[in-house]
């Protein structure tokens, strides 16, 4: 009697399924791997989508800033070349006749040449009080981060105090006290108060922080200087991004007081520019020529803000004090 024997279905099926799970042709585990990689690329295509959005929406913004400094400067120069009719007879982004070195000729040369005399006094003021202003805010600062005195955050915090404090609120006292001195309608009443710059000193003070190590003072001080030396020689080089910037920040700011000029100032020879562009435009209304004269001087009076920054900038962007400890 013969047996037959049956063949194996327990050691095929072992051997088919060992054999798809290494080769991966398995068509549970195929879905299982692919699910993760499509879930990363529409993660990636959205994180990617809100980046472009977000990349947008910050070009308009800044578009619309560009747009909005821009306009007044725009309008400003292309008003400074038209003549008395198409300032008022065409729109203000219009060309008109291209009058401009007429226009320059009249504002120099009107009473004697007084515009001139403006731009001078603005210099004055703007430059001398400016420098002034920036090594005292420096020099306070640097004391204020080097030293140690009793009081010193006290007097600091006062300090603070003082930059949320207005200017035009402290101007009536300014010509009080400018009254009792007796040097109102003179340059002093000007320059004086520009000196006092509270917030030059809290930034000189981060300044200092930053830009003048500890220990090359510590060597200047083992190698005998002393500490006014030790300022001039080894901090205030250290320290010329900070004062490029204060005289910056000081001579915008000079450059564009008006108010205080307005309060002390009753002689139009002593007028910085924009007080004296002012007095122009008040007698636009019994001489209308007068508002071509404001408006070519106000876009004259500006050339030195720009000339200033492109000049500078170079100073006080740049890191003057890389390698300084070696």
């Amino acid at each position: 009697m013969s047996t037959r024997t049956l063949p194996s279905t327990s050691t095929s099926t072992s051997t088919s399924t060992s054999t798809s799970e290494s080769t991966g042709d398995s068509p549970a585990a195929t879905p299982q791997k692919a699910r993760p990689e499509r879930e990363f690329s529409r993660r990636r295509r959205r994180v990617t989508g809100g980046g472009a959005v977000s990349k947008a929406a910050v070009n308009g913004v800044l578009l619309v800033a560009v747009l909005y400094t821009l306009m007044p400067l725009t309008w400003l120069l292309i008003a400074a070349t038209k003549n008395s009719g198409d300032l008022f007879g065409t729109s203000g982004f219009a060309f008109g006749d291209f009058n401009l070195v007429d226009n320059l000729h009249a504002v120099v040369t009107y009473n004697g040449g007084i515009f001139l005399r403006w731009m001078l006094n603005s210099l004055i003021y703007s430059v001398i009080g400016s420098l002034l202003s920036s090594l005292i805010s420096v020099a306070a600062g640097y004391c204020f981060d080097k030293y140690e005195f009793r009081g010193k955050e006290k007097l600091f915090g006062l300090v603070l105090v003082g930059t949320l404090v207005p200017a035009v609120v402290i101007t009536l006292p300014q010509y009080l006290l400018a009254s009792d001195v007796g040097i109102v309608n003179t340059y002093w009443a000007v320059l004086i108060p520009s000196l006092v710059n509270p917030f030059g000193v809290y930034l000189a003070r981060v300044f200092s922080e930053g830009y003048v190590p500890g220990e090359v003072l510590e060597a200047a001080r083992v190698d005998g200087a002393s500490e006014l030396k030790t300022f001039r020689s080894i901090a205030l080089p250290m320290l010329t991004p900070g004062f490029i910037t204060l005289f910056l920040f000081s001579f915008t700011s000079s450059w564009n007081n008006f108010f205080g000029p307005l309060i002390m100032l009753n002689d139009e020879h002593l007028y910085p520019a924009g007080l004296g562009i002012y007095s122009w435009n008040q007698m636009v209304l019994q001489n209308p020529e007068m508002y071509r004269l404001a408006i070519t001087g106000a876009l004259v009076a500006i050339i030195p803000l720009i000339l200033a920054f492109v000049g500078l900038q170079r100073f006080w962007r740049s890191g003057l004090t890389a390698g300084a400890v070696k």
